[in-house]
């Protein structure tokens, strides 16, 4: 049985289309990935699949139970971890954990323990009586998920769950999921424009752009199709000519603003027989890096453009705070 069924799930904003007729399935115990950049969708998509917001058009299981016809059924089965905090920091993690287990009736005895396991699992049992105000960035994205597995749900979404932390503190938090999913056999969903963390933590990825899946598969799938090792040439010329080439060890050329990318089989073998060329077509050269294929890669080569690092907040991200305070 998945987790997670998505057929043809639609959601438009007046004549805008944010998500855009999308389908996937998620497998029980998956790290699942939803990679792109700020305003590609990713937060509307969860935001249907936590039933806070309506779908367009299509469908959607959570658990089994349809996100239009049983709301109550994909809550419970549910947690759920927002880009911005939601912690009253004028109470202890404990209490904090204490208000979420009584909102979900979650009888006195058993949140006691519940409270006492998770707060073990993300580290912050010295912490408990402590006030959230007193914690630091990473501290509270740890409470925020140890909050979020309170009730036992069966799936977590994680949106931006490290944005904006610094690099050490990123790695942490990742070890504490790759931790809940192993241990609790968690179906963890994560929204993410951190190439790295993507790759990292997902056993697939749907990497979207503009509302659509322009790719689903494997991090390492993903890599694979974009080629062998990739040649990224720095410059103001492309000859039209190039393009048409057809070498066997030129595997792909793609351009893009300001540079262009060739995939090489056996870079160590033709980087010089490929200088050459580039030179004999006169090409200014302004730099020239090598690299195996990564996820930014990928991205360049099924949207033409790269990702962008933004930290901001998106229109889709405020629209969910705003629908979220409604409910």
């Amino acid at each position: 049985m998945n987790a997670v069924t998505v057929s043809d799930l639609t959601k438009k904003f007046g004549d805008f289309v944010a998500v855009d007729n999308i389908s996937f399935e998620i497998a029980q115990g998956e790290i699942f990935g939803l990679l792109g950049p700020n305003g590609a969708g990713k937060t509307t998509t969860i935001s249907m699949l936590a039933t806070m917001l309506d779908p367009t058009a299509g469908s959607a299981e959570v658990c089994g139970y349809d996100v239009r016809k049983n709301e109550d059924g994909v809550r419970k089965s549910i947690g759920i971890v927002f880009q911005d905090p939601s912690l009253d920091e004028e109470l202890t993690a404990g209490e904090n954990m204490d208000f979420h287990g009584r909102l979900y009736r979650i009888p006195k005895k058993t949140r006691l323990e519940r409270i006492v396991e998770l707060l073990d699992l993300v580290g912050l049992t010295e912490r408990k009586d402590d006030l959230v105000k007193t914690y630091s960035g990473g501290m509270r994205r740890r409470l925020e998920i140890a909050r979020g597995l309170l009730h036992r749900p069966q799936v977590l979404f994680l949106d931006e769950p490290t944005l904006g932390l610094d690099p050490q503190t990123r790695n942490y938090l990742w070890e504490y999921i790759e931790r809940l999913n192993r241990e609790m056999g968690i179906t963890v969903i994560i929204t993410t424009h951190y190439m790295d963390e993507a790759d990292r933590l997902c056993k697939r990825i749907a990497i979207v752009d503009k509302g659509k899946i322009v790719a689903l598969d494997s991090p390492e799938q993903l890599k694979r199709q974009v080629g062998g090792d990739v040649v990224t040439v720095f410059s103001p010329d492309y000859p039209e000519a190039l393009a048409s080439l057809n070498i066997s060890w030129i595997e792909r050329i793609e351009r893009y603003d300001g540079f262009f990318s060739i995939a090489l089989s056996d870079v160590e073998e033709h980087l010089s027989e490929l200088m050459k060329l580039l030179i004999q077509y006169e090409i200014a050269i302004r730099s020239v890096s090598i690299h195996k294929p990564t996820l930014e890669d990928v991205f360049l080569h099924y949207t033409g453009r790269s990702i962008r690092n933004e930290e901001a907040g998106t229109k889709d991200h405020m629209r969910m705070a705003y629908r979220a305070r409604r409910h």
